[in-house]
């Protein structure tokens, strides 16, 4: 089954920037073995071949690539840490530090979470090389829509400040870094300016295509994370999709938009649903599988998707027909084919064992335990058919005796 829209692609800094053919090759990759790859596998050998899944949810095009006329920094990041004691050490663990470099307006200017804020950013690795430019990158503080290293700290800067920060690749892009450009656990200098900060748009005053642009952009993000296996903030980004596409809204929209907006909805709730059986959250990723068949009663992801947290669960009676559904729908699934055989495997096996086990509560033992019958006769035992017959016929010669001296 094909998905709409593009490929996922690597993100920047801010979020998913302009992928190269190596990041596109990776984000292809992820999309093959996210969609049905939601359940580690217990005690199996062999993994599923997934090449022949529907992908991830896709991602929309990302935002245009950074401006060539680009404007300088006033300060080279080559010049960071200086004095320890000018060095604030963010969260505490010595993994994320921020320096002013120049001063802002005072702390009353500084932006609060939930405000549009825009920033210069310039991001250089240890050894000098800038892999990320942006005279002007807009997001919404705290909904992680950027890496955490700025997500956390711009938050402490002053309108105007110009500020340095250190931050190891946890809070940037982690174990897997982003091809080609960032190889992986590596730590990013980044030069920040804050340019501005707003409120948020109003929701209920979104135009039906602002809302689903707004929407896809927070999904995309949920995407990213879920490349990165940060399951927590890839939920979080989903949920806040979620939410935009729920708002009231004052705007009429078009029945396209209608459209457009529940098509957003179900892609947001399968890739929740698939975030949350990561972290093994199968209540809530039921939840979501069930919300996504009230509207798409043969969507085969949530099929799938709800078939493999029963199994997880142990019920396979109830897994077997859903996943039969699933195969109905694409019958050239090898993925699904593998699945159904094993949960049918796994259910006959669970029969068995509940029969045994009722058969031990009912005290109807096994042939093999049941008492023997004795095969070895005593020698003067009579059959008990022979004892009747000499018994009767004593008592017939007793009876006529009688008979006979009655007569005499």
């Amino acid at each position: 089954m094909a998905s709409s829209g593009e490929e996922p692609r690597n993100g920047s800094p801010g979020r998913a920037g302009t992928g190269t053919e190596a990041a596109a090759a990776d984000a292809a990759q992820l999309d093959t073995a996210e969609d049905f790859e939601v359940l580690e596998e217990e005690e199996e050998d062999d993994e599923d071949d997934l090449s022949e899944l529907p992908p991830l949810e896709d991602v929309g095009r990302p935002p245009a690539p950074p401006r060539e006329d680009a404007r300088p920094p006033e300060q080279s990041a080559g010049d960071a840490p200086g004095d320890p004691q000018e060095w604030l050490d963010v969260l505490g663990n010595g993994l994320l530090k921020k320096k002013t470099l120049v001063p802002g307006q005072g702390v009353d200017s500084r932006p609060q979470k939930g405000q549009d804020v825009t920033i210069r950013l310039k991001a250089t690795l240890e050894d000098g090389t800038v892999v990320e430019e942006d005279p002007a990158l807009t997001f919404t503080l705290g909904d992680c829509d950027v890496l955490q290293a700025l997500d956390l700290c711009v938050q402490l800067l002053e309108m105007g400040e110009t500020a340095l920060i250190v931050s190891e690749a946890k809070y940037c892009y982690g174990a897997q870094g982003r091809s080609p450009d960032i190889p992986p656990n590596a730590s990013l200098t980044l030069e920040v300016e804050l340019l501005a900060a707003q409120d948020a748009p109003d929701l209920e005053l979104l135009s039906g295509k602002e809302k689903i642009q707004l929407a896809n952009r927070k999904r995309e993000r949920g995407n990213f994370f879920y490349q990165q296996a940060d399951y927590v903030l890839a939920i979080n980004s989903y949920d806040i999709a979620l939410r935009i596409v729920g708002s009231s809204s004052k705007v009429d929209f078009s029945p396209d938009e209608e459209a457009e907006l529940l098509d957003v909805k179900v892609k947001c709730l399968n890739n929740l649903a698939a975030s949350q059986l990561k972290l093994d959250h199968f209540k809530a990723a039921l939840k979501s599988c069930n919300l996504v068949l009230e509207h798409q009663p043969g969507n085969i992801k949530a099929l799938f998707r709800k078939g493999k947290v029963l199994a997880q669960q142990g019920e396979y009676r109830e897994a077997i027909p859903i996943l039969k559904a699933a195969l109905k729908l694409e019958p050239s699934n090898k993925t699904i084919h593998a699945e159904l055989s094993k949960l049918v495997k796994k259910h006959a096996d669970q029969r068995n064992v509940e029969t045994e086990m009722y058969r031990k509560m009912l005290g109807n033992p096994s042939a093999a335990g049941a008492p023997r019958k004795c095969k070895d006769k005593l020698p003067w035992s009579i059959p008990w058919k022979w004892l009747f017959g000499a018994t009767a016929i004593a008592l017939g010669g007793v009876a006529l005796s009688v008979v006979i001296a009655a007569r005499n």
